[in-house]
């Protein structure tokens, strides 16, 4: 998910706001300290732009 934020030269501000997600919550996702639910999972992906497969692929 990292590599695909930063690809999109996106910050984990502009991500959260975009899912309407707390940014925190953004960056313990990243960092593998939490786990999403499929509903965040489907808000961060439409943010970057990619389908939630692609975020699992990733990970």
């Amino acid at each position: 998910m990292l590599d695909l934020r930063r690809g999109r030269n996106l910050t984990q501000e502009e991500v959260a706001h975009r899912a309407e997600i707390h940014q925190t919550y953004l960056s313990d996702v990243e960092r593998g300290k939490r786990n999403p639910s499929i509903l965040v999972l489907n808000r961060i992906a439409a943010a970057l732009s990619v389908d939630v497969e692609e975020l699992l692929r990733r990970r």
